[in-house]
């Protein structure tokens, strides 16, 4: 059975989103605050990029720890095999 999509407000960076998918309350809390920390770390790191420079690069290195993370998980599966 599939979850019950749900609207969220999220801020991020110095907007607002309404967010709508399946998720409880806390995983968007989470993730919202996760967001905004890589975010600014960016903005740290890299100040003199455009906003939408700072986000591609937040959503690049987020999709990368993703990959690394089924690779990891495919790799722990091969073992036990």
């Amino acid at each position: 059975m599939s979850e019950e999509k749900r609207r969220f407000k999220a801020v991020i960076g110095d907007k607002t989103y309404t967010i709508i998918g399946p998720g409880s309350e806390q995983h968007f809390i989470t993730v919202t605050k996760l967001l905004n920390e890589r975010l600014e770390q960016v903005k740290t790191l890299a100040p003199d990029l455009s906003a939408e420079e700072q986000a591609i690069l937040v959503a690049f290195n987020s999709v990368s720890d993703q990959v690394k993370l089924l690779a990891a998980q495919q790799d722990d599966h091969e073992q036990e095999e």
